[in-house]
């Protein structure tokens, strides 16, 4: 395993990071009812390989993620690893829900401590909860008391807020982005990136395969890249290739896909893609998002649907539309119980979007595209 400087913490965590958002499941309708024989499996050939950074938060797996974790990482697991959870920032309502979260946190993951401690999906409106909550100062209590020991927020909104942020507390440790070659000019970006490590801080960067898509990248994408390293590879090694880089999450499903992104951490290295490579992923970029109708990443925020909706699998079936042909797309989309039209627009799920998809206009789309 490679292992890479933490901003400026004086610490080195694994090129690759284990994120408990996707593991397998024993019901594919519930995904709280996770495989716990092969996730832990998992989980643990990670880190017997290396893997020192565990990300996980309250909302995922519908609250199962982090009970589970905490069940995987005994047995001596959790003295292994820097473990990372977030606070739900949507449920924020007063100063207390900071203590009453954490310390609820605490007990679900079975340890005394976590080591990075995030404020989940900031945005606007959710930085000016922070303000109002007085929630900075919270951080620091419980780094104080040690409770936590690094503070941080993961992203999602534009780079001017992201600018905000970084700017509206000194003391800042680390942060999350979403980032891949796609998302070189979305959200944070490369420019929030840089912005961020150039004042030390670490970043974190969650989505590096934009919900599968790179790994799974449509033909016409997979054309444009180089065929001697799979279309996973430049993905991954977009990322390692820069030194603001501090690690790179994973949500794997399978072993296979664990072992497959060991060796690849394991053959990573910052400065590996020469200049002609970039210029051949920004190729690829434009190539995506002539494609791409929905940049859905299939995080599941939105669900569940309160009508019924598989929200993540029918924004899949769209895209398809533009990737891999209305025939595959029609085929995909008949599997749906619900269909489109059944939304009726109660926007609960555009609240939870960390996108900001305009869920209940989209779905006219979408409807619309299959009649």
């Amino acid at each position: 395993m490679k292992y890479r400087e933490f901003g400026k913490l004086g610490i080195e965590v694994s090129a690759l990071g284990f994120g408990c958002m996707r593991f397998p499941v024993t019901d594919p309708k519930d995904s709280t009812k996770i495989d716990e024989e092969l996730a832990m499996a998992m989980l643990r050939k990670a880190i017997d390989s290396g893997v020192n950074y565990v990300d996980t938060a309250w909302p995922y797996h519908g609250q199962a993620s982090e009970p589970f974790v905490g069940r995987a990482l005994r047995d001596g697991y959790r003295e292994k690893v820097y473990l990372a959870t977030k606070i739900p920032m949507w449920e924020v309502k007063e100063e207390a829900d900071f203590d009453r979260f954490l310390n609820e946190q605490l007990k679900r993951l079975e340890t005394d401590h976590i080591d990075f401690y995030l404020l989940h999906a900031l945005n606007r409106d959710r930085w000016e909860t922070v303000k109002r909550c007085n929630f900075l100062a919270k951080l620091e209590e419980a780094k104080a008391d040690g409770r936590i020991r690094y503070a941080g927020f993961s992203f999602h909104d534009d780079l001017d807020c992201f600018k905000m942020i970084i700017d509206g507390y000194e003391k800042w440790d680390f942060c999350q982005i979403q980032y891949n070659y796609i998302n070189t000019d979305y959200q944070a970006g490369t420019e929030g990136l840089r912005y961020a490590a150039d004042r030390g801080i670490g970043v974190v960067i969650m989505e590096p395969l934009l919900g599968g898509k790179l790994a799974n990248a449509p033909e016409q994408v997979e054309k444009a890249l180089d065929p001697s390293r799979r279309p996973v590879q430049w993905a991954l090694d977009f990322l390692w290739s820069q030194p603001e880089v501090s690690v790179v999450l994973s949500g794997m499903s399978t072993m296979e896909q664990v072992e497959d992104n060991l060796a690849l951490a394991d053959a990573s290295r910052i400065g590996k893609l020469t200049a002609e490579e970039y210029e051949m992923l920004k190729r690829a970029k434009v190539t995506f998002e002539t494609m791409a109708r929905v940049p859905c990443t299939k995080c599941a925020y939105c669900m569940p649907c309160p009508f019924g909706l598989d929200i993540p699998k029918t924004f899949e079936a769209y895209n398809w539309t533009a990737s891999r042909g209305m025939a595959k797309a029609k085929e995909l989309y008949e599997t749906l119980e619900k269909k489109a039209d059944a939304c009726r627009k109660c926007r609960r799920c555009e609240r939870e979007c960390p996108q900001n998809i305009k869920i209940s206009e989209v779905m006219s789309d979408v409807a619309a595209s299959f009649k």
